[in-house]
């Protein structure tokens, strides 16, 4: 055949084929060219290697350095923390929102796009403090706000872009597609974190001005990430949502339709394994979708507990250099590069729960290993590198799968709006998690950093307990 299938039920007077550029919203009665699919697959992987660039400077260990120059209090570093994760509360509004527009790249522009030039404006303050018109203390609050309505924005547009790259990938590959993609990224760190990390603390203006730098060039290239959008196949919301509200709802036809637009490819063929569709005023009666969210919550909140303060341990408790602490982060990336496609793969034969029960026992036990860390040349050399390969091999699988079976559970219809409620209740939960653990981190008597890494991984291990009951559907 020359036509992959866009992952959609259609009823059989439907089923004809349509020609389709990249630049035009899709209506899900189409069928995609396989070469459309092709080149959309490759632009949305640039597009991650290019965010993942821009990601150096308005996150990561780069931000947390830069805030650790600026003397923030580990109060203000949670707070940073905790914004990305707090504002997923506004997802539901921007499902809304894109299902009511005509085009998912337009609205991906709006969203996104805005909120990468907002960086600009950190850009222009740290010149402003170089030339001493504001100071250290106002590029804090300033940074605040940035990170604040930069992520708003982001948020408006996550739930939206997820909807968009379901439909684009065939359901039997998106273990491996997303391994692969992902696996881009994974390398983008490992090459550019610690020349940007070098770049930072030898910079002849100070770290400070360094950062600038740095987060100028990850500017430009976010931007032309956005660009390359351009060139998937583009959807519309509003034909996806009409069309499979006047779905007939018998199962019988419901299954023909399946078989007759079953992705066809050489010797591989599948039947779509989607659950029923449904409203999304049903959303809180999908029990399995309900035992979904509670496991993604308190996993959030669990891990957030101690990972944003691995950092700030490293950079302010053991007082390493920002480059080593970038050479770490680029051994984990290295180890989540080898590790994905394999999990993706594997993910693709036994499901995405196994995985995440086994090696989620595996990333709780993780923050205990922490405990013995101390600034001597045997764990600067040694335990903290194999610490972080550990964790990046890891967090491949954990990342990789909670997305997958998500795509899986979550109905077709209003597809976007399951997508933002589970990341509205993981962000507030996240958010809620960081704040709690800076609160730890501040006293002393609570046991500090340490003490906060131990609670962490029993929490953990208690938040797989619900994931136990969810179920995946059945697998071609």
């Amino acid at each position: 055949m020359d036509f992959v299938q866009v992952e959609t039920t259609a009823p059989r007077t439907l089923e004809i084929p349509q020609i389709v550029s990249a630049s035009t919203p899709l209506s899900p009665t189409s069928r995609i060219p396989k070469d459309v699919i092709r080149t959309s697959l490759k632009a949305s992987t640039t597009d991650s290697v290019l965010a993942a660039i821009y990601s150096l400077g308005t996150g990561g260990i780069l931000l947390s350095n830069f805030l650790v120059e600026l003397d923030a209090s580990p109060v203000v570093f949670g707070m940073f923390c905790s914004i990305p994760m707090l504002v997923n509360l506004i997802q539901p509004l921007g499902a809304y929102l894109s299902e009511r527009s005509t085009s998912r790249f337009q609205y991906s522009l709006r969203t996104h796009g805005i909120g990468r030039l907002l960086w600009l404006v950190l850009v222009i303050s740290i010149v402003g403090v170089n030339l001493e018109v504001i100071n250290t203390h106002q590029l804090v609050i300033l940074t605040l706000l940035i990170v604040l309505f930069s992520n708003l924005l982001g948020g408006l547009g996550a739930a939206s872009w997820l909807s968009w790259v379901a439909m684009i990938v065939p359901r039997q590959l998106r273990g491996r597609y997303f391994g692969i993609r992902n696996s881009a990224a994974s390398l983008t760190n490992l090459i550019c974190v610690p020349i940007a990390g070098l770049v930072v603390s030898h910079w002849d203006g100070g770290s400070i001005q360094g950062y600038g730098v740095v987060l100028l060039v990850g500017i430009v290239f976010g931007i032309v990430g956005l660009g390359c959008q351009y060139f998937q196949v583009d959807m519309n919301p509003r034909s996806q949502n009409t069309y499979y509200g006047k779905l007939p709802q018998t199962n019988e036809i419901q299954q023909e339709a399946r078989d007759l637009l079953a992705l066809s490819n050489g010797d591989i063929t599948q039947r779509d394994s989607t659950p029923p569709i449904a409203p999304a005023s049903s959303i809180w009666k999908n029990s399995n979708f309900l035992r979904f969210l509670l496991y993604f919550s308190f996993w959030a909140l669990a891990v957030n507990l101690s990972s944003p303060f691995f950092n700030l341990y490293m950079l302010d408790t053991l007082d390493l250099d920002v480059s080593y602490v970038t050479i770490y982060n680029s051994l984990q990336a290295a180890a989540t590069l080898l590790m994905l496609i394999l999990w993706g793969k594997l993910a693709d034969k036994i499901g995405n729960r196994p995985i995440l029960i086994c090696i989620g026992i595996l990333v709780a036990a993780t923050p205990l290993l922490w405990l013995g860390i101390g600034a001597n040349h045997l764990d600067i050399w040694l335990w903290l590198p194999l610490l972080h390969i550990l964790t990046g091999g890891t967090w491949a699988a954990i990342d990789l799968c909670n997305n997958n079976i998500q795509l899986a559970i979550a109905p077709t219809k209003n597809q976007s709006i399951y997508f933002a409620t589970a990341a509205a209740v993981a962000g507030a939960s996240g958010a809620l998690g960081t704040t709690i653990g800076s609160f730890i981190v501040q006293f002393a008597q609570f046991g500090g950093l340490l003490g906060l890494f131990a609670l962490s991984s029993l929490f953990r291990l208690t938040a797989l307990i619900p994931l136990l009951f969810v179920k995946e559907p059945e697998r071609a």
